[in-house]
């Protein structure tokens, strides 16, 4: 590819994500079909989702109620029957970011000849402050409840599971929707893989299972979080590596960013989502809403992605508050600050990020600056992180996939990762060595999943 001109590079790489698009549109219009895989009941009204009494008394990962779901399918995965092997739910126990006991749900995958021994934890981009948009719902009910990066990220779990990898994907955010509380998702997401190591006898997966992760977006900001949680919280945990991008690091930034823009509905999503965690926050924030406003603000708490970037698009959420630096606040400024990825230790496990340069909801530089600490830090083995031009947040879920997929499998081949960090910029990723490759099994995969056939390696078209 390198003697091609970034003119070309340009049109081959709009070529890839508007094959990509045209696919998550393509999911998007037929999960609104079949009644039968939308007839899950909400989270709220679920008594699966509630922990019999005294729960607290487990160790974190135990999993405290197990279920298989009918059909072996997923609406969001497409509206065609999904030929997946089983698909298991599991209440667990698990901590909250203030480490208070609670539990939440995770939902495996299992395709068609899996590999007992290769689980992913993929971390879903849920950002929202309600419950009805956990993964472990969402995925049953359909696409009205998400939006466009979901789509990307089902056919990303699809490819995965077109490898013949466990998929595991957990409610990191636990039963507040506790949205950008780092802890209560890294926890979420360490407990979740405990819990379906150990679930062996059920899923045939082996307790002993290599492990990885892979987030973006909201999934990167509990995949790093669990990344760098992991030595002291689950050091028992054999996880070889993770990927991550457009990483949320610094929440204040992300809200500098995009407030006025089109995803300013971000701002309430993230404010709401942490004062359910801290109720000194909510306190402070009911205090300094104006009354002609409260109502429009607090009504983020019951949308989930969609209707949120919807509802707030182009709105300066400035003006919902009595005082335009409301987040300059001492109490504000101490949650913000508990939330900052990179502050509790540099993770042991190797690492590819990835971040567009020019990305409009997460500014890079935060992202870049810990990679920067973690680098300097005598506990950081092996990180890789890659500046994209081309991109910007949402194309880069797209373009930047080839390579988190290359890292993955890498990883479950036992390829020893880069020692030490190094960081390189490309035009874009979509035409990195070995992406499109990568890019045309995905596809392959994707259309064989929409197409119903049996998801999972060795199987004929």
């Amino acid at each position: 590819m390198h003697h091609l001109s970034p003119k070309m590079k340009r049109s081959m790489a709009h070529s890839v994500m508007i094959l990509m698009t045209l696919l998550c549109l393509y999911v998007s219009m037929v999960s609104t079909a079949p009644l039968w895989l939308r007839d899950a009941v909400s989270p709220a009204n679920d008594p699966f989702y509630i922990p019999s009494a005294g729960f607290e008394n487990q160790k974190p990962g135990t999993i405290l109620k197990s279920r298989t779901l009918s059909g072996n399918s997923l609406a969001l995965l497409s509206g065609l029957p999904q030929n997946l092997k089983a698909v298991y739910q599991f209440l667990y126990r698990t901590t909250d970011g203030l480490g208070n006991a609670t539990a939440t749900v995770t939902t495996l995958m299992v395709p068609n000849n899996a590999d007992p021994t290769k689980l992913v934890s993929y971390q879903v981009a849920e950002d929202a402050p309600f419950i009805d948009c956990a993964p472990s719902y969402a995925l049953q009910k359909g696409t009205s409840l998400t939006g466009v990066l979901p789509q990307v990220e089902i056919l990303l779990m699809d490819a995965l599971l077109g490898r013949g990898y466990y998929v595991n994907t957990a409610d990191y955010e636990g039963p507040k929707s506790m949205f950008t509380v780092g802890a209560m998702a890294g926890h979420g997401v360490l407990d979740s893989i405990r819990a379906v190591l150990a679930s062996g006898n059920q899923t045939q997966l082996h307790s002993d299972a290599t492990v990885q992760m892979w987030g973006y977006s909201g999934g990167a900001l509990a995949t790093g979080w669990a990344a760098q949680l992991q030595p002291s919280y689950a050091s028992e945990l054999k996880i070889v590596g993770a990927a991550m991008g457009g990483t949320p690091v610094n929440v204040n930034a992300t809200l500098n960013a995009i407030n006025g823009g089109p995803f300013a509905g971000l701002i309430p999503a993230g404010i709401l989502g942490l004062s359910h965690q801290y109720d000194d926050l909510a306190a402070y924030i009911n205090q300094i809403l104006l009354p002609d406003k409260k109502q429009e603000f607090l009504d983020a708490q019951n949308s989930c992605l969609a209707p949120l970037i919807l509802k707030y698009a182009f709105k300066n959420i400035n003006s919902f508050v009595s005082r335009p630096d409301f987040m300059a606040d001492p109490i504000a400024t101490k949650v913000i600050t508990d939330n900052i990825m990179g502050k509790v230790g540099a993770p042991k496990i190797p690492l590819f990020m990835y971040h567009a340069i020019h990305d409009e909801v997460v500014p890079m530089q935060p992202a870049f600056d810990m990679y920067n600490s973690w680098c300097s830090s005598n506990s950081a083995t092996s990180i890789q992180f890659v500046k994209d031009e081309l991109s910007e947040h949402a194309i880069l879920a797209i373009t930047g996939a080839a390579n988190a997929m290359n890292f993955l499998i890498d990883g479950f081949n036992n390829k020893t990762a880069p020692s030490g960090c190094s960081t390189r910029t490309t035009v874009t990723s979509a035409l990195d060595p070995g992406a499109i490759p990568v890019f045309g099994q995905l596809i392959w995969d994707d259309l064989k999943a929409i197409l119903g056939q049996p998801i999972g390696p060795n199987n004929t078209f």
